[in-house]
């Protein structure tokens, strides 16, 4: 069940960066307190990432926000690949906005906890699998959808494989020492990027854990 704090937070963010009705929802219907390590539940409901396992960390709500809203999600958007899903909150949020959601995690730990969070929540439109995700999910592609939710210096190509035409991938990218959020959109065989804003990730790993 949704709370005070959790309200207070959304509002907070919509006055930071504008949400949509229907994104604006979804943050009001997933409790972050509910995604957060127990130990750091006072800062549950603060604009800042948080720590988890394996120097993985959990989002700040204003990037998940944002990230949310670069994905254009629109009524002809059926599924989407999140690559690092760390402790399932910004997949949460996207399973109230699209019929399917899939969700790669390298750390072994956070998969299991993840999973045990979401039958919890009765979040059944997540689904979950530990592995790299720098290799994607071929069995359920193509995506309308990819989101890197961890830095990269480069997308692998199998990704853009697995990205339906006309589909977008969000990813941070590291160039020139800094981070910044880029749109992909693949029209047939060109890919066409589109810098967005300056940002702050972990970075993403190899293998899994």
């Amino acid at each position: 069940m949704n709370s005070l704090a959790n309200t207070q937070m959304v509002e907070k963010l919509n006055n930071i960066f504008p949400l949509n009705e229907k994104i604006k929802k979804a943050f009001l219907e997933i409790d972050r307190k509910d995604f957060v390590p127990s130990g750091l539940n006072f800062k549950a409901y603060t604009i800042d990432s948080l720590p988890l396992a394996n120097d993985s960390t959990i989002s700040s709500p204003l990037t998940v926000a944002k990230m949310t809203t670069y994905l254009r999600i629109d009524k002809n958007v059926d599924s989407i690949l999140e690559i690092g899903c760390g402790s399932g909150y910004q997949s949460a949020i996207l399973s109230k906005l699209i019929r399917r959601v899939f969700a790669v995690e390298r750390i072994g730990s956070l998969v299991k906890e993840t999973k045990e969070r979401y039958k919890k929540l009765k979040i059944y439109n997540v689904n979950l699998k530990h592995d790299d995700g720098q290799i994607g999910w071929r069995n359920f592609a193509p995506f309308d959808r990819i989101l890197f939710s961890a830095t990269a210096s480069e997308i692998p190509q199998t990704l853009f494989e697995q990205l339906k035409d006309n589909g977008i991938l969000i990813a941070p990218i590291l160039k020139n020492n800094k981070e910044v959020i880029v749109e992909f959109k693949k029209q047939g065989n060109r890919i066409i990027s589109k810098e967005i804003e300056e940002a702050k990730f972990v970075p993403v790993k190899s293998g899994k854990s």
